[in-house]
């Protein structure tokens, strides 16, 4: 009898966790989360690897990769001197660059007084948002491939834009270029600067760098 009891003794549990359901996370690893959308590299990463980066070297003679140029960060910059007399219009203007770049912008605020424009110091004046790394190259991406192209009369962008150490910066006329944006819910037509930010040096690289990415620049 004694023999018997001693067969029929119970499993000791696992240590590694409560049940099927701790035994289970036990076994297998959590997945790393990926930032990307669904776990996908913007299509314009791909693009700056394989293509720019090549053609950069080649057209520059650069001896070190640390040398090629690369698009450090996008700045958007939407001034509302309409907000002065209708602090309205900067709720719209936040939600559309929101709507346009997935990233809620910042509100600007005017640093001093000026009598002439009715303008006190610190009171809203437009929105601004920065964008790096995935959202940066995802938003170059849809500005080049699809709003771009949807300007009216489009010939091209300018190549003069630059300041001197290889960063550019792009006035739209119109945020309506952006699918995001309905057309129906707009109250007024509004402007924005786009700068794009480089590690060039010199202006003819940071225009070689952008135009290998597929700006389009206008012929000289």
């Amino acid at each position: 009898m004694a023999s018997e009891k001693s067969e029929k003794k119970p499993a000791p549990e696992k240590k590694a966790g409560k049940g099927k359901r701790g035994s289970e996370e036990a076994a297998a690893p959590k997945e790393k989360v990926v930032s990307t959308t669904a776990g996908v590299e913007p299509r314009f990463i791909g693009k700056y690897k394989n293509d720019v980066i090549p053609a950069l070297t080649k057209q520059f003679s650069y001896t070190n990769p640390n040398q090629v140029p690369k698009l450090e960060k996008i700045v958007l910059n939407m001034g509302l001197g309409a907000a002065v007399t209708n602090p309205k219009i900067i709720d719209a203007a936040v939600e559309e660059v929101k709507a346009i770049t997935g990233q809620k912008p910042i509100v600007t605020r005017s640093k001093k007084a000026i009598a002439s424009f009715k303008l006190r110091a610190g009171i809203p004046i437009g929105v601004m948002v920065t964008l790096r790394k995935e959202r940066m190259w995802e938003f170059l991406d849809r500005l080049i491939s699809i709003a771009l192209p949807r300007t009216r009369d489009f010939r091209g962008v300018s190549r003069k834009a630059f300041d001197g150490k290889g960063n550019y910066t792009l006035g739209l006329k119109e945020q309506i270029i952006f699918p995001e944006i309905n057309y129906d819910r707009i109250d007024v037509i509004k402007g924005l600067n786009i700068s794009f930010v480089t590690t060039a040096k010199t202006d003819e690289e940071g225009r070689a760098l952008l135009a290998h990415l597929g700006m389009p620049f206008r012929a000289a």
